[in-house]
């Protein structure tokens, strides 16, 4: 770095600027590549360009020198530095003050090179962005930490890490045509909240000095997407950032992005529809019905199954489990199969860390699990035909969950009900407990229609088509603070 210092130092000492505004560009990389396909070797075009890229690789020889620019894209284009052309002034200058990492300009005329290498030949070159730190070595890699920590040089170095950035994008724009394409209307919601809700989950606490309030970060989109509804807008749906205090692992990012829909006079199973197709689309998108991983082959031309949380549960333990099971039977099970859990759980919750530990990795395939415990999800409808369940799936790929869905629960009787033993288990010192929200019970009062919603991660969308872990999907992760 010193000698980098240096080295800008020396360009303003000459009356030239290290950080031009902007430098002039005629062609992209990208641009100079399809205008030049298939030159015969030592070709001149007579045509002359300016070009600016990131110099990736340089060989300074005697009377030539050779650099390779790359832009954005990862586009890489030669450019050739010859005394004969350039002159020795230019040329003496760019062996002493071009290093790996800098931004420049060159002018000059497109050929190839003996070789047959597409190239810019210069007539001139300028600095437009001098790097004062050196570029990792790009045959030895980035180890995973620093990949993370320093996406910006991971991108730099990594067409797989350029690769994801587009992934990404294409998935969620796949998503916003379908459901434009079903006539939903993209909404903003509130990101600080007074009031906590949507999900069961530790909230990151804030506080607003204009009211002197404390407030918290919203843990889900659900609750104002459904007031949005009972206002009539009959299908609504919004892509946000939702944050939830709690642990970081392979599958779980304290802040993380959901795509959250609603759609009024449908069900869990019309839900289920909506979001196969959302999931289709994005595989056509990105060329990929079949996924290959670690697990096995993903089919997402084959079936997707329905699959029931207790009879699910009994197949795996080749015994009976039912909503009447009792929490002793299922904590012994538990003890049994190695799977850890709370003595004060009760009977549903212990359902739901088996099926969790035990069934939810083995489904590689699509798999719609449903017919749920109330517990479960507190703002689904009670199930049509079994007052013990509700309506209410989890969408299950390659061993995770990816989405969920639900007959959302319009009752505001019922609804209070469920809302009141959340706020007695929060009282209790359940942090992850939903608060009462009695503006989201007063919005109910006045009628919501018959109503189906889905939460997808997009986090774990990515995951699927791409084979990553979440530090992967998201270009900027959370992550400790760098030690010392």
């Amino acid at each position: 770095m010193r000698i980098r210092l240096e080295k800008r130092a020396r360009l303003i000492e000459s009356g030239r600027e290290p950080y031009p505004v902007k430098p002039e560009r005629t062609h992209s990389l990208a641009q100079i590549r399809a205008a030049f396909p298939g030159l015969e070797p030592d070709e001149a075009t007579g045509t002359r360009v300016s070009v600016v890229g990131r110099v990736v690789f340089i060989r300074n020889t005697g009377k030539l020198a050779f650099a390779t620019l790359q832009e954005g894209d990862g586009t890489r284009l030669q450019v050739m530095l010859s005394l004969a052309v350039v002159g020795e002034e230019q040329l003496a200058d760019w062996k002493a003050l071009v290093d790996l990492g800098d931004h420049v300009q060159v002018q000059g005329e497109v050929v190839s090179s003996r070789r047959g290498e597409l190239s810019v030949m210069a007539e001139s070159w300028a600095m437009a962005s001098k790097a004062l730190r050196p570029l990792p070595t790009l045959h030895a890699g980035v180890n995973e930490e620093t990949r993370v920590r320093q996406r910006y040089v991971d991108l730099m170095v990594r067409e797989e890490a350029r690769s994801m950035v587009r992934t990404r994008a294409a998935i969620t724009r796949s998503l916003r045509e379908t459901l434009h394409a079903n006539d939903y209307i993209e909404v903003e919601t509130p990101i600080v909240q007074l009031v906590h809700g949507g999900a069961t989950a530790r909230p990151f606490e804030t506080h607003l000095n204009a009211f002197d309030q404390k407030m918290t970060l919203r843990i889900a989109l659900e609750l104002y997407l459904k007031r949005a509804v009972v206002g009539g807008i009959d299908r609504v749906y919004e892509i946000g950032r939702i944050f939830r205090n709690e642990g970081v692992d392979s599958t779980h990012s304290p802040e993380f992005t959901m795509l959250e829909s609603y759609e009024a006079y449908t069900d869990q199973f019309g839900m289920a529809e909506r979001m196969k197709e959302m999931i289709l689309n994005c595989a056509d998108v990105l060329g990929m019905r079949t996924i290959e991983t670690p697990q096995g082959t993903i089919d997402l031309d084959g079936e997707w199954k329905w699959l029931g949380v207790y009879p699910g549960l009994s197949e795996v333990l080749g015994q009976d489990i039912t909503p009447e099971t009792g929490a002793a039977v299922l904590a012994r099970i538990a003890d049994e199969r190695g799977v850890s859990v709370d003595p004060a759980w009760d009977a549903e919750k212990l359902v739901l860390e088996l099926f969790s530990e035990l069934v939810e990795p083995t489904l590689i395939q699509p798999t719609f699990v449903y017919d749920y415990p109330p517990s479960a999800q507190p703002l689904a409808r009670p199930h049509r035909s079994n007052p013990r369940l509700i309506e209410a799936w989890d969408l299950i790929i390659g061993g995770m969950e990816r989405g969920t869905a639900f007959s959302e629960l319009i009752d505001p009787v019922i609804q209070r009900e469920r809302l009141t033993e959340q706020s007695r288990r929060a009282a209790a010192g359940d942090e992850e407990a939903m608060q009462l929200d009695e503006d989201f019970l007063r919005a109910l009062e006045y009628g919501a229609p018959p109503m189906g919603g889905i939460g997808l991660g997009i986090d774990r969308l990515v995951m699927l088509f791409t084979n990553t872990g979440i530090r992967e999907s998201i270009l900027f992760p959370l992550l400790k603070p760098e030690a010392g």
